[in-house]
């Protein structure tokens, strides 16, 4: 549930309307409230699930760190139509390797506001969809405050499309 973060299972059948499908996951209004449903479960609202990625075999640091980015760029708050990574939310994002030789990233990032409640579901949303990128074990994703987010540092295509430019 939308912002309180709460999970809810809605019953089938329920009669819903779709007013955000940005990647990969979608907002759902139901009887005043709205819903975030996971692209895994986007047969259950008669849409289909992403398809797998892929890497070029023998892919780089580089074109994987790309893929990573590319994917937060598929991370969306439920009630802003704007990516993680043009919001500004996104501090870090370090690629690395684990004690088995496993690539690993490192990603420190925020939020618009402290207590949103939204937070543990974009932070799970982010770590989902990052371990997808092939030959990715782990995605430490950690949430952090400071230094406290505020409008200027979202992009220029950010601001123009939430009116604030």
């Amino acid at each position: 549930m939308v912002p309180q973060g709460e999970a809810v299972t809605l019953p089938a059948g329920t009669t819903g309307y779709i007013t955000q499908a940005l990647g990969g996951s979608f907002t759902v209004f139901v009887d005043g409230n709205l819903f975030r449903i996971a692209g895994v479960d986007a047969d259950a609202i008669g849409k289909p699930q992403p398809e797998p990625l892929v890497l070029p075999e023998g892919a780089g640091d580089a074109e994987v760190e790309k893929l990573v980015w590319d994917q937060l760029r598929t991370c969306f708050d439920p009630e802003i139509p704007v990516n993680i990574v043009e919001l500004g939310l996104v501090y870090d994002c370090d690629l690395g390797r684990n004690a088995e030789g496993e690539r690993t990233v490192a990603i420190r990032m925020t939020l618009t506001a402290p207590g949103c409640g939204m937070g543990d579901i974009l932070v799970q949303d982010v770590r989902d969809k990052v371990e997808q990128v092939p030959t990715i074990a782990e995605a430490d994703v950690e949430l952090v405050f400071d230094p406290p987010w505020n409008q200027s540092m979202m992009s220029d295509a950010a601001r123009l499309e939430t009116g604030l430019f």
